[in-house]
């Protein structure tokens, strides 16, 4: 059994977690701007915590390093569509299943594509990955 103020301060708790490990991970990109992982985690951290033109700006440097990465790609749509911007995120989407991307439960269960699950294109995009073999 949890105490009310103790299950009150678990958000609380992560969020300062996460902004630690933000600038944590802010300073080592400093140290070292085109660490991969580094470039990736940090992306990710911030669009966890809420920042997402932030994450987004690294998700675009991740795409310009790595061109031809599904998951890149796919993240830098996942940001895109965090930011409203739905079309740029369609393409990304398209860009990262011609790429090799193939999970269409993921793609439906993410929740940070839930801004373009009424969208025709994106409903054909998940069509599309059902249908390969």
């Amino acid at each position: 059994m949890t105490h009310p103020q103790e299950s009150a301060s678990h958000p609380a708790l992560e969020r300062l977690g996460l902004e630690f490990l933000a600038d944590f991970l802010g300073r080592a990109r400093r140290h070292r701007p085109e660490d991969l992982e580094v470039l990736a985690e940090l992306a990710t951290t911030l669009t966890r915590l809420g920042r997402h033109e932030e994450g987004l700006s690294l998700d675009r440097r991740l795409v310009e390093l790595l061109p031809d990465d599904a998951t890149a790609r796919y993240n830098l749509a996942c940001s895109l569509a965090l930011c409203r911007a739905s079309a740029a995120a369609l393409l990304e989407l398209e860009r990262a299943i011609e790429l090799g991307y193939s999970d269409a439960d993921h793609l439906l269960a993410d929740e940070d594509l839930s801004s373009l699950r009424h969208e025709p294109n994106f409903l054909a995009l998940v069509e599309r990955l059902r249908s390969q073999p």
